[in-house]
């Protein structure tokens, strides 16, 4: 009964072998690139969006420019292919959902992608289980934070989450009333 929750079947903790080994610790964490220089739709779109390669070369057709490690990098500029990067938090077909709408609602990226700033190599943070996403829906004053947050890499909920929490969701126009119905999630 246990089987499907765990993380052998739910895939958190996994870190998936990438075409080129991008240490997001280094980039947002030591760097401070934010989230949204890479994944540029995420605003837009119910899809984050993966870097073009002109925008890892934004940098390295500066620095490390003749790393072996790029090799992917100048190959993929050079003849106009995309990365093939390999997705690291997969939902199935048959669930709907939209990024753009979670960021305009108050949800930073770290509350289903971990503190990736301290991530040398991209793994699922969170289980992504119906059960996890139904709790949020249900209640998600604990992860709302102010628009000028949600970016924030290492944000950590203030001691009055539940009151400010609770005045986000006023904020955002949230209602849960029907967070949870089937259609929401299943279209």
């Amino acid at each position: 009964m246990a089987l499907p929750y765990t993380p052998h079947v739910t895939g958190q903790g996994f870190t998936p072998a990438q075409p080129v080994p991008f240490n997001h610790e280094h980039h947002v964490g030591e760097l401070g690139i934010e989230c949204r220089y890479c994944h540029t739709s995420v605003e837009q779109s119910r899809f984050a969006g993966l870097p073009p390669t002109h925008t890892c070369m934004s940098c390295h057709s500066q620095l490390w420019t003749n790393a072996s490690v790029l090799e992917p990098v100048r190959r993929s500029l050079a003849e106009r292919k995309p990365i093939p990067w390999t997705r690291v938090n997969a939902l199935p077909d048959y669930v709907f959902f939209d990024h753009s709408i979670h960021v305009a609602k108050g949800v930073g990226c770290t509350t289903c992608h971990g503190n990736v700033d301290s991530m040398p190599l991209m793994r699922q943070a969170a289980p992504l289980t119906m059960g996890w996403c139904l709790d949020c829906h249900r209640d998600p004053t604990p992860h709302l934070r102010p628009a000028a947050e949600v970016f924030a890499g290492h944000w950590t909920p203030p001691e009055d989450q539940e009151k400010r929490g609770a005045a986000l969701m006023r904020h955002y126009g949230i209602r849960t009333e029907h967070l949870s119905d089937c259609s929401v999630c299943h279209r």
